[in-house]
């Protein structure tokens, strides 16, 4: 994330000498340039802070609001995009009117009153309303009304549904989000509470959240409803915010007995992963069945109440939290390196089961080898490019991290741990590639690691066997599957229901 220029240095930028300056304003680009949605996102302009200003009305999921987003253009703009589906009934950028139309069914395009020159700093705001859940683009809607309320939760589109936005996690930003909501229900959203609930008119309240961390879009979330919430702190101080849907019915007890280790968890992973990268954690459980799997929200996850059904599982709740790191904090440049989110976090479900005395990582990983015959389609996915229909296949979460594991055996435990450590730390806040990624192993390592990441991650076909047990076993031994293989898995058939 580029920082907004100061109010000098955007004078400074208005005239500035040399083709910049001269060239002509010209509309920012429709998409950011992703290579499996090449229409989300938007060029011309980055994003450094959205304030999210809403009120909700749970009984016709009517949601009205303004959002102020501030912003740098990096080029001569004569027009801008937005993405976004609900109605637009004003938009203003830098205090001028501006106009504004649709093209296609989630890009809002902008003209301002006067062109904005490269460097410019750029207040935009857009007032709205709409029903979230009638509104359908690219053929769905992402938002989800539940019984008592709503849950703004997907991957990788949501933003459209509540806020306009350069939804591309390529461009993150700051939030504050705040939601008049009637007093029967609660507003949660990331980061830390600035305030308590305020009562605002006669029967509601006013919920406000802020995430001080560049966040991608889709990361930020809004779920609404009947929510028992719970604080703490960790032992370093670090707010802890958990809510548990009124609606849990008999799983209430397993879900609050995994989501409540959250603060165990995350300190655990810090001893593999460095220094926990944000400034709060937590975890939001709806009702069962409300948005159908788990999301690893910037300083807090939203889980459905569905991975408690039959009994505890902190599998997931290392994953989630795993994606802090992975994914959240170092997020992909781009949607087809989604393995480095889901791989990672995956691995970290594997080191949890070690720790828990549950089966070592090296024999979940070859329990997971030998699951899938060769002539298995799991194998002919490619993990590092599984295309957008399989962003969320089986094969980019288990094959992921078999990529991993067999990296961790080719340089040996001391340069793995490095270069996991070495990523969040030097990647946090921003983006990553898997092209990145391998370089840094090979420079960490000093091995040539080039065929190893393209077998595992884009040549079809079942790898040879990573380990002499995973030989034995997909030669017809009969397999010793460690206890948690089955929780993991149970786990991963819901997260693969995102899209």
């Amino acid at each position: 994330m580029r920082r907004i220029l100061t109010a000098t240095a955007a004078v400074a930028a208005l005239v500035l000498t040399g083709p910049a300056a001269d060239a002509a304003p010209a509309p920012g680009s429709l998409g950011i340039g992703d290579s499996y949605f090449p229409e989300y996102g938007n060029g011309g302009y980055d994003v450094g802070h959205y304030d999210i200003r809403l009120r909700y009305f749970p009984d016709t999921d009517l949601l009205a609001g303004t959002t102020t987003i501030l912003a740098t253009a990096t080029q001569e703009l004569s027009t801008f995009n937005l993405d976004f589906v609900l109605d637009v009934s004003s938009v203003r950028v830098n205090n001028r009117a501006a106009t504004f139309a649709r093209q296609g069914d989630h890009e809002l395009v902008v003209t301002p009153a006067r062109p904005l020159a490269v460097g410019a700093a750029m207040t935009v705001v857009v007032q709205y309303s709409g029903i979230p859940s009638q509104k359908v683009a690219s053929g769905f809607t992402s938002w989800s009304r539940t019984a008592d309320g709503a849950v703004a939760v997907n991957e990788p589109e949501i933003a459209w549904w509540w806020f306009p936005s350069n939804d591309h996690p390529l461009d993150k930003a700051t939030f504050d989000v705040s939601v008049l909501v009637p007093n029967s229900i609660q507003a949660i959203s990331n980061g830390r509470q600035p305030t308590a609930p305020v009562p605002e008119i006669t029967g509601w309240s006013r919920w406000s959240w802020r995430e001080t961390r560049p966040t991608a879009t889709y990361l930020a979330f809004l779920v609404m409803g009947r929510y028992d919430i719970e604080t703490d702190t960790a032992a370093d101080g670090t707010p802890i915010v958990t809510a548990y849907s009124a609606n849990l019915g008999d799983s209430e007890g397993a879900a609050r007995a995994s989501v409540e280790r959250t603060s165990e968890i995350v300190e655990w992973e810090t001893g593999f992963f460095g220094p926990y990268p944000y400034d709060a954690m937590g975890g939001v459980v709806t009702a069962p069945a409300a948005f159908g799997f788990a999301l690893e929200n910037v300083s807090r996850p939203v889980y459905d109440g569905l991975f408690w059904r039959r009994a505890a599982d902190t599998f997931v709740v290392v994953h989630e939290n795993a994606h802090q790191w992975f994914g959240d904090s170092v997020a992909v440049a781009d949607w087809k390196d989604i393995w480095l989110n889901e791989g990672f976090a995956t691995y970290a479900e594997w080191l949890w089961s070690e720790e828990q005395g549950e089966g070592t990582v090296q024999e979940v990983a070859d329990a997971t080898y030998a699951a899938r015959p060769a002539d298995s389609a799991f194998w002919q996915i490619r993990p590092g490019d599984p295309t957008p229909a399989r962003m969320f296949n089986a094969a980019v979460y288990d094959r992921g991290a078999l990529t991993l594991h067999a990296l961790r055996l080719a340089v040996g435990d001391d340069a793995f741990f490095k270069i996991l450590r070495t990523w969040a730390t030097t990647k946090k806040d921003g983006n990553g590639s898997t092209a990145q990624f391998e370089a840094l192993a090979e420079q960490i390592s000093g091995k040539p690691l080039l065929q190893l990441f393209n077998t595992w991650l884009f040549t079809p076909g079942r790898p040879a066997a990573p380990s002499p047990a995973a030989a034995r076993l997909a030669a017809g031994a009969k397999p010793t599957v460690p206890e948690s293989y089955a929780k993991i898995q149970q786990s991963h058939a819901l997260l693969a229901h995102q899209r």
